[in-house]
C-alpha cells in the first residue's frame, strides 16, 4: 500500500504505476472501473461491499470521499493499494477537500482502467439528477439506492423522472429472488393471471418495483397492500381456471403454496449489500425489464428508450445554501 498525503493527481497516477510494476499478474484482466461515491461515515461499510463484489469481478475500484467541501485550501489524500484488504485487484481511495471534491472528475479520469466499462455507485443517498455528478455522467453504468434516501417514493419517482439507459437500482436487485420465484411459478400454471396482489410496505420502494413489473408483465395493475411486517410479505396470482399461486416469505425461507399441491420450500436468506452489488456488475448493458418495471411504478413510459448519454450540468452545492 502506498499513502500520499496532500497530494495531486498526477502523483497517484504515478504511484499506481509503480504499484502495478511489481504487483505482477494480481493486477492483469481489469474487467471493469468501479467508482464508488460515499461520504466518510459510511467508508466501512462501502469498504465491506466493495470487498465482496471485487471478490467476484476483477476490477479497479476508485473510492471517493467528498470531505469539507468549505474547507479554503483544496486538498487531496490517496491510498493506493493492491491486493489488500480490499479485495485481490487495485484499489484507490481519494480523499478530496475543498473546491477540488466538486471537480472530483478532475483526478478519477486518469485512473480509469483503460478500455474497460466503468460503473459509479452511490452508496448514500442519489442525487437529485446524475447530470449534476460528473462521476456519473462519464459511466456506462449507474448504481443508485433510494432506500438510503429520506423520502424513498419521491426518489424512486425522481430515478424515472431522471433515467438513462444503464442506470439501475439496488432496491431493484433486492427483488431478484422473488421475480425468479414468481416467474418459475407462473411457468407451472395452464391458464391467464387475471388478479395479482402484493402485501408489504406500500412505500417501500422494492415492493413498489416488483408490483410495477408484475404489472407490465402481466397487462394490468398490481397494487401492493400495506401490512405491518416486511417490505414484502406475500404475493398472490389469481388465474382464469381458479388457481391461485401464494409466495409468502418467512424469514429466511420463501414458501411456493398452489392450490392441490404440497408447499414448495426454498433457502430465502437476506443478502448483503456486497451481494447486492455484485450481481449488478454481472452485466454491463442497460437494464430494460428494470426500465419498465421503474417507468410502470412510476407513470412514466418509455424509459427504456432514453438515451444512455448525459450532459454534465454544472451545480455549486454553496449557491444552493445562500
Amino acid at each position: 500500500m502506498t499513502t500520499l498525503w496532500d497530494t495531486t493527481g498526477s502523483a497517484v497516477v504515478r504511484a499506481l504505476v509503480a504499484e502495478r510494476r511489481t504487483g505482477g499478474s494480481v493486477t492483469s484482466g481489469n474487467a471493469l472501473t468501479l467508482v464508488i461515491v460515499v461520504d466518510e461515515k459510511d467508508v466501512g461499510g462501502a469498504e465491506e461491499a466493495a470487498t465482496i463484489a471485487a471478490s467476484k469481478h476483477p476490477m479497479r475500484m476508485l473510492m471517493v470521499i467528498r470531505r469539507q467541501v468549505d474547507a479554503p485550501v483544496p486538498r487531496l489524500d490517496a491510498e493506493v493499494l493492491l491486493g489488500g484488504r480490499l479485495g485481490p485487484g487495485e484499489a484507490v481511495i481519494l480523499r478530496m477537500y475543498g473546491r477540488l471534491a466538486l471537480h472530483a472528475e478532475s483526478v478519477t479520469l486518469p485512473l480509469l482502467a483503460p478500455d474497460a466499462p466503468v460503473v459509479t455507485w452511490w452508496h448514500g443517498a442519489p442525487p437529485e439528477r446524475i447530470a449534476y455528478d460528473p462521476l456519473g455522467v462519464f459511466a456506462d453504468r449507474r448504481i443508485t439506492d433510494v432506500c438510503r434516501s429520506s423520502d424513498r417514493v419521491a426518489a424512486l419517482q425522481q430515478r424515472a423522472a431522471d433515467f438513462a439507459a444503464g442506470d439501475t437500482d439496488l432496491a431493484w436487485t433486492r427483488v431478484t429472488g422473488w421475480r425468479a420465484a414468481l416467474a418459475s411459478a407462473y411457468d407451472v400454471a395452464h391458464d391467464t393471471a387475471v388478479s395479482a396482489t402484493v402485501e408489504g410496505d406500500n412505500t417501500d420502494p422494492s415492493a413498489l418495483l416488483l408490483a410495477g413489473w408484475l404489472s407490465h408483465c402481466l397487462g394490468f395493475y398490481v397494487p401492493v397492500n400495506k401490512t405491518p411486517g416486511e417490505s414484502i410479505e406475500t404475493v398472490t396470482l389469481g388465474f382464469a381456471g381458479g388457481l391461485s399461486i401464494k409466495a409468502i416469505q418467512d424469514g429466511t425461507q420463501l414458501i411456493l403454496r398452489r392450490e392441490g399441491t404440497p408447499d414448495s420450500i426454498a433457502p430465502f436468506p437476506e443478502r448483503s449489500l456486497g451481494e447486492l452489488l455484485a450481481e449488478e456488475l454481472r452485466r454491463l448493458d442497460a437494464d430494460e425489464i428494470y426500465a419498465d418495471a421503474l417507468g410502470t411504478v412510476c407513470d412514466v413510459p418509455g424509459l427504456a428508450e432514453h438515451p444512455a448519454q448525459r450532459t454534465h450540468v454544472w451545480k455549486d452545492p454553496a449557491e444552493s445554501v445562500s
